[in-house]
């Protein structure tokens, strides 16, 4: 089970990593201030709070929960909660549509590495590997070619089907 946990922080980067925290039961949501689960219609805790645990459900393949905790946002058109959202609906197989709130995303902080490499592996499965280059040459502009977000990006394009 370390192994899982440990991967799973390994798959977030730069701002995104943070402590691990518990898994909630459905319907509820982490708050940092109370430092326990608290109900996600609670109007106590933080958007960054909500914002965070919906990437964490999302990691964890409660893709549906991300998203239903992402809609109780006060504020929900910020650069991260627009990219946890096409992260969850693309990971539901709707990658069109998460191919949408990534590019709103992006309009907001263009140099946010995170969303350029999912915007480029949502790219690699519509097969349009020469969109996820170049989100590949602006991410090695932001954090260089040892970034992770780089790398997974290369990694994906490199196991991509070539025409």
């Amino acid at each position: 089970m370390s192994a899982a946990l440990l991967a799973g922080q390994a798959c977030a980067s730069g701002d995104e990593s943070a402590p691990s925290k518990p898994n909630c039961p459905k319907g509820q949501v982490w708050d940092t201030k109370t430092a326990k689960c608290v109900l996600q219609t609670s109007k106590a805790t933080s958007d960054t709070d909500r914002t965070d645990y919906a990437y964490r459900l999302a990691k964890d393949g409660r893709y549906d929960e991300a998203l239903a905790l992402l809609d109780t946002l006060q504020n929900p058109n910020t650069a991260k909660a627009l990219n946890y959202r096409g992260y969850a609906t693309r990971k539901l197989g709707r990658t069109d549509e998460g191919i949408g709130y990534y590019l709103q995303s992006v309009a907001l902080d263009p140099n946010y590495a995170q969303v350029r490499e999912y915007l480029g592996e949502a790219y690699v499965i519509k097969g349009r590997i020469d969109l996820a280059q170049e989100q590949l040459v602006k991410i090695k502009a932001l954090c260089s070619t040892t970034c992770e977000e780089y790398e997974d990006l290369a990694e994906a394009i490199a196991a991509a089907p070539q025409a």
